[in-house]
C-alpha cells in the first residue's frame, strides 16, 4: 500500500476494502512507521502515567479541575462507578504542527495541555513523530479506500489536511473487588470465552472516520461481528488495529462500516494507544458524487462530533461549552 509503484496497490487495496465492508476491523503490519510501534517506543509515549498527581492536574479538563482553560483536550481521570474505567490524555495536532491547527474559542481546535519538557525530556519530540507518523499511515488507508469506492485517490485530501486528528493515551487498571461489588449496572458483567468478564470499556463505536490503535501485548478489546457475536482482537507486535467511525460510515453509504467494539478488564493493567484520524471541523460532510446528493442532510463535522463525544462519559456535562455552526 505503501509503495511508490501503483501496481502493489491492487492486493493490499483488496484486503482493506473486504475488512471495511465486512468486519469494520483489521490488523495491519508491514508499516513505514514500524519502530513507533515497537515496546520501547510505546513505553516512551507512555512515561506520562508516571507523573504525579499534582503533576496531571495542571493537565485535567476544566470538567475535572475548574481552574483549567483547556475544555476538550487534556487529561481526564478515573470515574469509578461507570461501565468505562479509565483514565488518559488526549492531545491534538498542535503537539505536530502548532498554532496553525489552534483556533479561539472553539474547544475542538483549543492548544493541548501538556507536560513540561523537564519532567519528561524528549517526550514531546516523540509523540509530534508519532502523530505525524499516524497521520501518514491514516493518508494511505484513505488513499485506498478512495480507489476501492472509485473516486480519485486524494478526494478526501482537503478535509484531513490540519484536521482534528486526536491521538489518545490509555490506561485502563484493574477493577478491584470492592469497587465491583459496588456498581449497581449489571452491564459491567459479560459472558466471554465461557466465563465471566468484567467491562473496563463500555461497548460503542467511534464517531469519526479512520481509529489506529497499537496495544501493548495485553488482551481485551473485542469487537462486534455483523452476527452480534463477539470476538478477540489479539494485541500482536508490529501491528496496528484499524477500525472506522460512524461519520465514515455514513459518508461511504454504508460501505465502510462502523464496528462496534469493547474492553474487557482481566485483572492485569492494559495500555493502548489509540489515533482518531478526523477532518477538520468546517468540513461539510455531504454524499459522495458515487450517491445521490439526496442521501443524507450535509452536517459539519465539528457539530456532529460536539454532540457525539458529550455522551462519553468523560466528556459527559461539557454540552454548553461549544456553540454549534450557524447554518
Amino acid at each position: 500500500m505503501f509503495d511508490a509503484d501503483a501496481s502493489a496497490w491492487a492486493r493490499p487495496d483488496r484486503a482493506l476494502s473486504a475488512a471495511a465492508r465486512q468486519s469494520g476491523f483489521l490488523c495491519i503490519r508491514g508499516l513505514p512507521c514500524h519502530e513507533a510501534l515497537e515496546a520501547a517506543a510505546r513505553a516512551r509515549l507512555l512515561a506520562i502515567f508516571a507523573l504525579d498527581d499534582g503533576q496531571k492536574r495542571r493537565l485535567y479538563r476544566r470538567k475535572f479541575a475548574p481552574e483549567n482553560r483547556n475544555i476538550y483536550r487534556g487529561w481526564f481521570p478515573l470515574q469509578p462507578g461507570n461501565l468505562t474505567a479509565k483514565e488518559g490524555i488526549d492531545i491534538g495536532g498542535d503537539v505536530a504542527h502548532g498554532r496553525e491547527v489552534t483556533v479561539a474559542g472553539d474547544p475542538l481546535r483549543e492548544p493541548s495541555p501538556l507536560p513540561e519538557d523537564y519532567r519528561l525530556p524528549g517526550w514531546r519530540a516523540q509523540v509530534a513523530a508519532y502523530y505525524r507518523a499516524m497521520e501518514r499511515v491514516a493518508e494511505a488507508l484513505m488513499h485506498s479506500l478512495s480507489r476501492s469506492l472509485g473516486l480519485p485517490q486524494d478526494f478526501f485530501d482537503d478535509s484531513f489536511r490540519r484536521g482534528l486528528s486526536t491521538l489518545r493515551l490509555i490506561r485502563y487498571p484493574p477493577r478491584d473487588a470492592a469497587e465491583l461489588t459496588t456498581m449497581t449496572d449489571p452491564a459491567v458483567w459479560v459472558e466471554a470465552q465461557c466465563s465471566r468478564r468484567y467491562l473496563v470499556g463500555a461497548p460503542h463505536t467511534d464517531s469519526g472516520f479512520i481509529t489506529l490503535r497499537a496495544q501493548d501485548g495485553v488482551g481485551g478489546l473485542q469487537a462486534r461481528l455483523p452476527d452480534r457475536r463477539w470476538i478477540d482482537v489479539p494485541p500482536l507486535e508490529g501491528t496496528l488495529v484499524v477500525n472506522f467511525g460512524q461519520v465514515l460510515e455514513q459518508w461511504s453509504a454504508g460501505r465502510i462500516r462502523a464496528t462496534e467494539h469493547r474492553v474487557l478488564g482481566s485483572g492485569v493493567e492494559r495500555y493502548s494507544i489509540p489515533f482518531f484520524y478526523e477532518t477538520r471541523a468546517d468540513v461539510t460532510i455531504a454524499p459522495l458524487p458515487i450517491d445521490s446528493p439526496n442521501l443524507f442532510t450535509p452536517f459539519q463535522y465539528g457539530d456532529f462530533l460536539w454532540k457525539r463525544i458529550t455522551s462519553f462519559v468523560e466528556f459527559r456535562g461539557m454540552e454548553s461549552e461549544r456553540v454549534q455552526t450557524k447554518r
